[in-house]
């Protein structure tokens, strides 16, 4: 790798050289892992300039197996900089799959290394490396950063779209441009000689007014006007064996290797295989393969127009859409040249280009609910036979998937499946012949696959959808806890699409960018009867919408304020990029956050849990957390992740109760709302509003899922509660019920603790259950369900929030765990103290003050029963003194 130079070097630092003991090329066959060795090339190396301090790389000194002793050039200085890095360490699992103890991906506080400073007179200086304090790995996960350290390049601000070189991003999303402004156009005109069998010798030009200037003439035979093109068409290009396809566009974005002459080629992406043959028995949202030589090309052109490939060969677009596979290759100038271009390409692979039918047969699609007759809003996916996406006349053909690049009503499943939502009618092109339809609302209703022939008498389709779980009727409330950039009204339609209940939209700030704020009034909840109602075709009040704040810090955490009343809690952002503008100091922590939030009758969440993992424990060790979330973002194969749960358990473990709820983070076309949801129980009798949404999930009566749907007791009491026993302990007795209309069910168990006590194979779309479990100390209990797709591996489609156990003289408390929520939080604190941009003097002792709180209450804690450990207490920090 070139040497880093990251602007200019300060003349107050200079660079030391290390006589190293081993060199970079020397590096990958050392004994490192595998995927360091792959990344060595990368490495800087000569001379470098790092947050404006200049270092010298040669050779590098591998510290491992023995010590290593490096001479350097006798130096008097305050402050020495390491530049370095860390191999990758590896997490370990335990049986049922969980990690412990969990330090994180960066394993956060081990002791790395011992960096000593060896003086002249023979004394030494000796100080301790820790990971994601003083050093970090070579590749990190997402909110993995250090603590007290940086990464090599320093932040740097970046232009607006509209002031770079390229087309700026308002016109670039419309993916057509006129071409009609120019600093000189010339305008074409086609003339239909009315005389065309009478030879034309001469044409002559009388001026009346002003001045022309006549730049050129063609002539030539076609059956129709030859500046019109027709709409839209589709082909299959089918490549030779052996020949890739790269899209290599020209400098306006036109693909150069398929081109038309009169018409122009809008799109060439890869051909969807679906199974349509068992398209009825195949399952939602099921992705498409793609084929390795079939190409979907939408193009428009004039009847008469030619493709003209890289190799070559012309062929006529007549002959094309006439099914034709003997092509011309036809050459519209001297016989001589067309003669030399045919010997040319005999030799070449040909290709072949097959039209796909038209979509010309413009039909109202109805989706209804079966019992009520009501139309209900929907996802919807069409397709035809070639396996070309059929999008209604409102919605987008190519969906983009780019973040922060769209806000319409669609979603692309990994680019590879594409859908739409509509407000239970809408109006499609469709080709005569078969279509295939894909239409869900949800976890409870039954999705359906279907076949449905067009003919030319077609011009309504009405579908119909079943419930089948009746989760809703008894007091289930579905919710995605983070969606982004959607406008209310269309977050509104996907979620009534999806099933989802509840839309927590959540304004935020991007270093300069600013989303959704306008949408915060600190009062409304969209689709509330007691606003109206307003929303989809199902507005009385089912689907509804919030708009709330994810406050964000790119090392301390993110954290979600939902439901609040009054002014938006600002800032939303501190302490730097990403998450807030270049300079900004760190004036706020999470629970500071969380407790305005609550002031202001919200609720708190943690986002996409547990990263960035950091001071987020802080805030649910001093209760200021109502619920930690699950997060899918574009994922609906995956599952809960086990390594989220096994953060989580953590804290459930020392005894804090913090639901569970999930949410998709959604930012783009490519997520889902709902993909993982949330589901909140509301008595009956109670009425459906956003604040007894935001109650049930207080009371943590709550479970995540990703299809399943569960119910779950202990001695008869909810998820969420507590239960109280002697100090004799007891049996407690575990009810359960499980069901599934989406992901199919594979097993159902009981977790205690964090280990599984029970599991039974269930391989039905319904089924239930009950164990009598022994309970001899303080526990929590919680329903876990794995499921799978035919074709997919198994995954954690669903977990319910816990059922405390409290034994009288028993306290629920891991020690082990313990000790890395502690080390999280002194985490927190060292960046506070080191390399974190400060406020004001005042802000900072204020934020340290309410991290020490935290740590003091559990250090203390664990003292009070017996456990000590050898960790320096955060009160003796050098600055304290």
């Amino acid at each position: 790798m070139k040497p880093i130079t990251d602007g200019p070097k300060s003349p107050r630092l200079t660079p030391v050289e290390l006589a190293g003991n081993i060199s970079f090329d020397d590096l990958p066959d050392s004994g490192i892992s595998e995927q360091m060795a792959h990344a060595v090339e990368h490495a800087p190396r000569g001379d470098c300039i790092c947050w404006g301090i200049p270092f010298t790389v040669g050779k590098a000194v591998k510290v491992a197996d023995v010590p290593v002793t490096v001479a350097v050039a006798p130096t008097r200085a305050r402050w020495w900089v390491f530049m370095h890095t860390s191999d990758v360490r590896l997490l370990e699992k335990n049986i049922d799959g969980f990690i412990f103890p969990m330090r994180g991906a960066g394993q956060l506080n081990e002791l790395a290394a011992h960096y000593v400073l060896i003086y002249a007179d023979g004394t030494e200086a000796r100080v301790e490396i820790r990971r994601r304090h003083h050093v970090g790995a070579f590749q990190r996960g997402w909110g993995e950063n250090c603590f007290q350290a940086v990464a090599q390049h320093k932040p740097y601000p970046t232009r607006a779209h509209h002031e770079q070189i390229q087309r700026e991003w308002g016109q670039s999303q419309t993916r057509a441009q006129s071409a009609d402004w120019d600093l000189w156009t010339n305008w074409l005109w086609a003339l239909e000689n009315p005389c065309p069998d009478k030879t034309v010798v001469a044409v002559r030009f009388e001026p009346v007014s002003g001045v022309l200037v006549v730049s050129g003439l063609a002539v030539g035979d076609v059956t129709e006007q030859p500046l019109r093109w027709r709409s839209r068409r589709k082909a299959i290009l089918t490549l030779p064996e052996g020949v890739a396809f790269e899209p290599d566009l020209d400098d306006d974005g036109r693909l150069n290797q398929l081109q038309l002459d009169m018409g122009q080629v809008i799109s060439t992406l890869p051909r969807p295989l679906y199974p349509n043959t068992d398209w009825a028995k195949s399952y939602n949202n099921q992705l498409s393969a793609f084929s390795e030589y079939d190409l979907l090309i939408e193009y428009t052109s004039h009847p008469d127009a030619h493709f003209h490939l890289a190799n070559g060969h012309i062929i006529s677009v007549r002959q094309v859409e006439a099914g034709s596979e003997n092509y011309e290759l036809r050459i519209t100038h001297h016989a001589s040249r067309k003669q030399s271009q045919v010997a040319q390409n005999s030799h070449l692979p040909t290709h072949n280009l097959k039209p796909i039918p038209p979509a010309t047969q413009r039909i109202t699609l109805k989706v209804i609910d079966r019992v009520s007759r009501h139309p209900v809003a929907v996802k919807l996916h069409v397709h035809g036979e070639a396996g070309e996406y059929l999008a209604p006349v409102d919605r987008h053909r190519i969906i983009n998937a780019a973040w922060f690049e769209d806000y319409s009503a669609d979603f692309t499943h990994n680019g590879q499946h594409s859908c739409t939502y509509i407000p239970g009618e809408t109006v499609i092109n469709l080709p005569l012949g078969n279509v295939y339809v894909e239409i869900s609302k949800g976890f409870e209703i039954r999705p359906v696959r279907k076949v449905i022939e067009i003919t030319a008498d077609t011009d309504t389709i009405v579908i119909e959808l079943e419930k089948v779980l009746p989760w809703r009727e008894r007091g289930w409330v579905t919710a995605d806890t983070h969606v982004h950039f959607l406008s209310p009204m269309t977050a509104m339609l996907e979620g009534a699409g999806e099933g989802v209940n509840v839309v927590n939209l959540l304004a935020s700030q991007w270093g300069e960018l600013m989303t959704n704020v306008g949408d915060f009034d600190g009062k409304n909840t969209w689709g509330a009867k007691e606003t109206g109602g307003i929303g989809t075709c199902e507005s009385d009040g089912e689907y509804l919408v919030r708009v709330g704040t994810e406050n964000r810090q790119h090392i301390l955490g993110h954290i979600s304020l939902l439901g609040y009343r009054g002014p938006i809690i600002a800032p939303m952002t501190t302490g730097g990029p990403d998450e807030s503008a270049l300079g900004d100091p760190i004036e706020i922590l999470l629970t500071e956050w969380a407790r305005q939030c609550k002031k202001q009758g919200g609720l708190v969440v943690l986002p996409h849990f547990p990263n960035p993992r950091a001071e987020h424990a802080a805030s649910i060790i001093s209760g200021d957390i109502d619920a930690l979330e699950m997060t899918s973002w574009s994922d609906l194969y995956s599952g809960i992740n086990p390594y989220s749960l096994s953060d989580w358990y953590r804290y459930l473990n020392c005894g804090y109760l913090v639901a569970a709820v999930g949410g998709t983070d959604k930012m783009w076309a490519g997520v889902a709302v709902g993909t993982v949801r949330t589901y909140a129980h509301i008595a009956p009798e109670t009425p459906f509003t956003y604040n007894a949404w935001m109650d049930a999930v207080r009371r943590a009566e709550t479970f995540v899922t990703y299809g399943p749907l569960l119910e779950f007791s202990v001695d008869g009491q909810p998820m969420g509660s507590r239960i109280a026993m002697t100090h004799t302990g007891g049996t407690v007795d575990v009810v359960w019920q499980a069901a599934s209309v989406t992901v199919p069910m594979s097993r159902v168990e009981l977790v205690v603790n964090g280990e599984i006590r029970e599991s039974v194979v269930v391989d039905a779309a319904q089924a239930g259950g009950s164990w009598s479990v022994k309970v001899e100390k303080s526990s929590w209990l919680a329903l876990l369900i794995r499921g799978h797709y035919e074709d997919k591996t198994e995954i954690i489609a669903a977990h319910s929030s816990p059922v405390m156990v409290d034994v009288e003289g028993s306290q629920l408390l891991a020690a082990a765990d313990a000790v890395t929520i502690l080390e999280q939080i002194e985490g927190a604190l060292a960046y506070l103290d080191t390399v974190g941009t400060r406020a004001e003097d005042r802000a900072y002792k204020r934020m340290r003050l309410v991290l020490e709180s935290a740590h003091r209450s559990l250090h203390n804690r664990m003292h009070r029963m017996g456990y000590y450990h050898d960790h320096t207490p955060v009160e003796d920090h050098p600055e304290h003194h």
